[in-house]
């Protein structure tokens, strides 16, 4: 499953999952709290280079397998700001 926050994607809980690791054990590989493998899968919070590197090599894949930036999609115009003009 897909978290979309902020923009970001993070499948960092799918490849956790298919190695059959807990947040506890993830977060022991890489030297940080379990809260923070909860922060990352749920997008909340944008981690170092360092830690994205050592996540990313920990689950046998590449920062830019477990890390997506959506682009901006601009809001759509709201009917009341749309000028028509009739002659």
């Amino acid at each position: 499953m897909l978290e979309i926050y902020n923009n970001m994607i993070t499948r960092i809980k799918d490849y956790r999952t298919r190695q059959n690791l807990t947040q506890e054990d993830l977060a022991k590989k890489v030297g940080v709290r379990r809260e923070t493998i909860v922060f990352l899968e749920r997008g909340k919070y944008n981690p170092s280079l360092k830690l994205a590197h050592d996540v990313a090599k920990t689950l046998n894949t590449t920062i830019e397998n477990l890390f997506i930036f959506e682009e901006e999609v601009p809001e759509p115009e709201s009917p009341e700001s749309r000028v028509v003009i009739v002659d």
